[in-house]
């Protein structure tokens, strides 16, 4: 018997597998069984309706894939309505992922979907700032820190705000988001690119860049999430690249509590449930019977005394 369940803060979770927010519908329920998952973390959400950016929003590559979706959505109004009640019926803690233009308008929004049935709120702090020309929240530590106090006053619900990967100094970000009192990190979003069609001079997506994630992403995202596990205190939720069983376990050795699945759930919907499944084998196989055990476990290699060493 293996144990898969971590704790997030106050939210215990059966295991450490969630979806990362725009890759996980309603619909997904006619695959698998959501009860499988650890929690379910549903898409962006804005205030307002919005229509999100036009297309082309999507590039595919061998190894990544470049999106520009622009965070359509249905308002907070419909999510209260129409998305919570549906998520009710399921056990795994559901997790509300919004976007605001401004502090403020985060902590009005953090407040109106605090209802029953939020059990977490992600703070998509990519976003970018208004007051600040545009810069995303997430590039500045003060602006980040800004974000979740807000958010922290208007609501007694967790607040997960979820790192942009282009910030100069990430750590550091985290650090303030730390010190406003986050509940945990979710790090982190997709890396900023574009790319270019040869054949028509036009860049391959509509809003000219946009964010780049799998595969090939995921030895950033891990090294990022390392350096954010080694600066704060608080869960951090591994995020980036993850498809496979052994793509969340390097999370988790480097330190993470619980991991998201982005991409790899338009390539199979079935990525989640599979790789829950085999965790639970890589544990069986290597004698883990608690999966908590394994959170920090990497080994370094050891120090080698160059003092020694005869040159060749």
């Amino acid at each position: 018997m293996v144990a898969l369940s971590v704790r997030i803060g106050s939210l215990e979770l059966s295991n450490p597998v969630m979806p990362a927010s725009g890759t996980f519908a309603e619909g997904t329920s006619q695959v698998f069984d959501l009860n499988c998952l650890g929690a379910i973390v549903t898409k962006t959400i804005t205030h307002d309706v919005r229509e999100g950016v036009p297309p082309p929003r999507v590039a595919e590559f061998r190894d990544a894939t470049l999106f520009s979706i622009g965070i359509p959505s249905k308002g907070s109004d419909y999510y209260i309505e129409q998305t919570v009640p549906y998520y009710r019926r399921y056990t795994p803690p559901l997790v509300a992922s919004i976007s605001a233009n401004t502090i403020e308008e985060f902590g009005m929004l953090a407040a109106k979907i605090s209802v029953p049935g939020v059990a977490a709120i992600e703070a998509n702090v990519s976003c970018p700032n208004l007051k600040k020309n545009g810069k995303a929240f997430g590039m500045d530590p003060e602006a980040t820190a800004a974000v979740v106090r807000a958010m922290k006053c208007a609501t007694d619900v967790p607040v997960w705000p979820k790192m942009t990967p282009n910030a100069g100094n990430v750590v550091e970000v985290a650090l303030a988001a730390q010190e406003a009192g986050a509940d945990a990190l979710v790090v982190s979003n997709a890396i900023l690119a574009m790319a270019i069609d040869v054949e028509t001079f036009r860049p391959r997506v509509a809003n000219v860049m946009g964010g780049l994630t799998g595969a090939a992403t995921r030895p950033i995202m891990l090294r990022i999430a390392y350096q954010c596990v080694q600066a704060v205190e608080i869960p951090v939720i591994g995020c980036g690249g993850i498809a496979t069983a052994a793509d969340a376990l390097e999370f988790l050795l480097a330190g993470c509590t619980a991991v998201q699945v982005g991409t790899a759930n338009f390539v199979s919907p079935t990525a989640m449930p599979r790789l829950i499944d085999d965790m639970t084998a890589w544990c069986k196989r290597h004698g883990v019977t608690k999966l908590t055990d394994l959170i920090g476990a990497v080994r370094m290699h050891e120090p080698v005394d160059l003092r020694n060493q005869v040159a060749v």
